[in-house]
């Protein structure tokens, strides 16, 4: 768990009067940061017991590398064999996300014999998980029960701009010398940094969502740097970030529909009927009682939807969460939702840090309406069309609104100085919809894209579909990428979509280490890793 918001309050002060002495060994980055050789220690796990860990010191401030700095936790898993390519960093995503574990799950993941090749490494971004300052903006900000999500009245639109200016001013308060380089391009640097502190003249780059628009941005600060650069469910970078959280809520009210279509398909299991229509009104319906009546104190309307949302990212839930849907309505048993709910959408203290993190990064590197009549408008019209998740989103970043950092420009991506490149995005996927894959293709001129035809997952490589992970082996062995003449230069068939947990060879629990969606090998414990909501 992260440290206090006490402690990291009183970090961020400490960190504006104090410069960290650089050591001897140090080494100059690009960005005019000295930065020193990584100092390893193990900290391997029974899932990574190869990982190890250490830190890097790089400037709050790149325009001052000599000013005060920040230390980021890095991860290890080094490489064993006599062929040596270098670094791969790898980021799951966010922003928010921490990486740190990802390293094992990657070198674990991948054949022995390429994993072997390279030396894995993992990265907490500035103000995430164990890297200091850690942010932690205003602990318990999603502790049930919320207002509803759907400003059907003054005093529901009240409530919750409420809680999103005050969240904004809390991170203002606190974190006042801090926020202002909580940013994109600030991150990327540090991944320079760690470049430097590896002693690496290039790095190998492996990203998820939120980590493909880091992998976007370095490339396009640092082309030189780059040997190869993977990117799997990809974010557009025309729309950063409000316009990406607007497409965002049709896509994810799509997997919704695709939800209420597979318990529709088994009906003789949940007994909610076979007409998709029908279920999901029952869905809505659900959702009006949990408004007045939360189950079990704890998930009322917006927690209802803050646990099907991860369905949306990752089918592999869908059982489990059909199962609590399939209790309440028909059994009129609460507890499996609330089970539902601790497992898939509450919040601890990590998750309060990362999104603390993801509201700093977005909220800074672009700019947000500032008059909420705009946000009125655009998200009533998605309400219209598409539900599901569009006033939870949109109070989900509402703080941006009112955020006391001014707003960066974000960066024109297209590159044509990059060696191959290999892009992974499904034709579904509702975070990272399909658009945004097409568009980086374009824009980053010797790319290649493998397509998962009607996947709807977000995060797809090395979560159990081989054909995808066949063009992924084969470009980390030897920078091989596949070239066709469609928009797509290779295309793969989506997983079968699971069945329900009892027509699995072996019921899992819930919050056990045996895998949810067990049709889906290497993808739980994928979505379990990727940042913060996504």
């Amino acid at each position: 768990m992260r440290r206090s918001a006490v402690v990291l309050c009183g970090a961020a002060v400490v960190l504006a009067g104090t410069v960290t002495a650089v050591p001897a060994e140090a080494s100059t980055s690009v960005s005019g940061a000295q930065v020193a050789k990584v100092s390893w220690k193990k900290c391997g796990t029974d899932d990574y017991p190869t990982l190890q860990c250490g830190s890097v010191k790089v400037p709050l401030d790149y325009a001052r590398p000599k000013g005060p700095q920040i230390t980021l936790a890095v991860s290890r898993v080094p490489h064993t064999a006599k062929k040596y390519q270098g670094p791969l960093l790898v980021n799951p995503g966010g922003p928010g996300g921490s990486g740190l574990t990802l390293a094992g799950f990657v070198a674990s993941s991948l054949p022995k014999a390429v994993a072997s090749q390279y030396d894995v490494i993992g990265f907490d971004p500035r103000g995430v998980g164990k890297s200091k300052p850690a942010l932690d903006c205003k602990p318990g900000y999603f502790n049930p029960v919320r207002p509803e999500s759907v400003p059907s009245s003054p005093a529901i639109e009240k409530a919750n701009l409420k809680r999103a200016k005050s969240f904004a001013a809390a991170c203002g308060s606190k974190y006042a010398s801090v926020l202002p380089y909580i940013n994109t391009i600030s991150a990327v640097k540090d991944m320079d940094s760690i470049r430097t502190s590896l002693g690496a003249k290039k790095i190998n780059y492996f990203g998820y969502s939120y980590g493909t628009y880091l992998g976007q941005v370095y490339a396009k600060l640092f082309p030189s740097h780059v040997r190869r650069l993977v990117l799997d469910s990809i974010v557009d970078p025309d729309g950063v970030w409000y316009d990406d959280n607007i497409s965002q809520d049709y896509a994810f009210d799509a997997r919704h529909k695709a939800l209420m279509a597979w318990i529709a398909k088994y009906d003789s299991t949940y007994k909610l009927g076979t007409d998709p229509a029908a279920i999901e009104a029952k869905w809505y319906a659900m959702q009006a009682e949990l408004a007045k009546k939360p189950a079990g104190g704890k998930v009322g309307a917006a927690e209802l939807e803050d646990t099907f949302i991860p369905g949306g990212y990752y089918n592999g839930y869908w059982p489990y969460l059909a199962d609590a849907f399939a209790a309440y309505v028909n059994d009129k048993n609460a507890a499996p939702l609330v089970d539902a709910y601790e497992n898939f959408a509450a919040i601890d203290a990590s998750g309060d840090n990362g999104y603390s993190v993801y509201a700093a990064v977005q909220c800074r590197d672009a700019s947000w309406p500032r008059d909420w009549k705009q946000w009125q408008k655009d998200n009533w019209a998605v309400y219209e069309k598409a539900p599901f998740m569009a006033w939870n989103n949109a109070w989900y970043n509402a703080p941006c609104a009112f955020w006391p950092t001014k707003s960066l420009k974000p960066v024109n991506v297209a590159n044509s100085k990059l060696p191959p490149v290999l892009l992974f995005q499904a034709t579904n996927d509702a975070a990272t919809p399909y658009p945004g894959g097409v568009r980086v293709h374009h824009l980053l001129k010797n790319s290649s894209l493998v397509v998962e035809q009607g996947g709807g997952n977000h995060g797809i490589t090395l979560s159990g579909n081989a054909c995808l992970d066949k063009y992924l082996v084969k470009y980390l062995t030897d920078g091989t990428v596949p070239r066709g003449h469609g928009t797509a230069d290779a295309v793969c068939q989506k997983l079968p979509d699971p069945t329900p947990l009892e027509a699995q060879p072996a019921k899992s629990a819930l919050s056990g280490t045996s895998e949810p969606g067990a049709t889906v090998p290497g993808g739980a414990a994928l979505h379990g890793m990727l940042g913060f909501r996504g």
